[in-house]
């Protein structure tokens, strides 16, 4: 029986489908082997010391392969092992009903602080430390990817505050609370993890150290969270309150 014009159609679309998946699957694969190659790369010669065209020859592709999936080096380097770019906003989004984003936030970003600490057990985390370490360009970057993660959040608490506008611990002053809260409590976590690194790379104990830096995390973060409380109650009585300065004439001249 031959096919009938909406059989054809429907033949067609299923091919290009099925093409679409496995170029997507190759795709991935090519993108892991690169990730994989590269990073082991970087392990053995150091971060500096290995170029794009190494890779790609241990690789067995073409240097061009290797810029059209990562175009830089540092993205090789830093691939499959910052979730937390993505995962700070993502705490706040995906939050429990009823969780407030600050304590989504600061439990995620104290869960955060204690695993990176912690796995420095492992030699595979103490070898990616000393590489990046070593590297001023890889030093750069991870700066760079935390004021990602930063503005990412920012626009997270932002959104989640604009949703829930009568909320008792909804900021006056969202936009300026998100700014302040993405600032600070990243700073602060990245300071404390930072801060363990030399520990740890001379015989530190990473089960101690992350117990201890754990329950600093959270007090601190719960100051920070406090002193949020305040700074609403000043935008809120600022709101409600005229005190007749400036002067209306000044005001409509600003």
């Amino acid at each position: 029986m031959p096919l009938t014009t909406f059989d054809t159609h429907s033949v067609y679309a299923a091919t290009v489908g099925e093409l679409r998946d496995r170029r997507a699957v190759k795709k991935a694969r090519t993108r892991d082997h690169l990730r994989t190659v590269a990073q082991h790369m970087f392990a053995e010669g150091g971060f500096d010391a290995v170029t794009i065209a190494d890779i790609a020859r241990q690789a067995d592709v073409a240097v061009q392969t290797v810029f059209n999936h990562f175009p830089t080096k540092e993205e090789l380097f830093f691939e499959g092992r910052v979730p937390w770019v993505d995962g700070f906003a993502a705490a706040v989004r995906d939050r429990a009903p009823g969780e407030s984003p600050l304590t989504a936030l600061r439990a995620c970003l104290v869960g955060t602080v204690r695993d990176l600490v912690a796995s420095h057990s492992t030699p595979e985390r103490r070898c990616y430390i000393a590489t990046l370490e070593a590297s001023e360009s890889l030093r750069v970057q991870e700066r760079e990817l935390v004021h990602v993660a930063e503005l990412r959040l920012r626009d997270a608490l932002r959104e989640a505050w604009a949703a829930e506008p009568d909320a008792p611990d909804t900021p006056a002053d969202p936009a300026t609370a998100a700014a302040l809260v993405a600032a600070v409590w990243l700073s602060t976590a990245r300071t404390l993890v930072v801060g363990q690194r030399p520990l740890l790379s001379d015989g530190g104990c990473p089960e101690r150290a992350a117990a201890e830096i754990t329950d600093l995390t959270d007090r601190l973060l719960g100051q920070l969270e406090g002193d949020l409380g305040a700074l609403h109650g000043l935008h809120a009585d600022a709101r409600r309150t005229d005190t007749g300065w400036p002067p209306a004439e000044m005001r409509r001249a600003v």
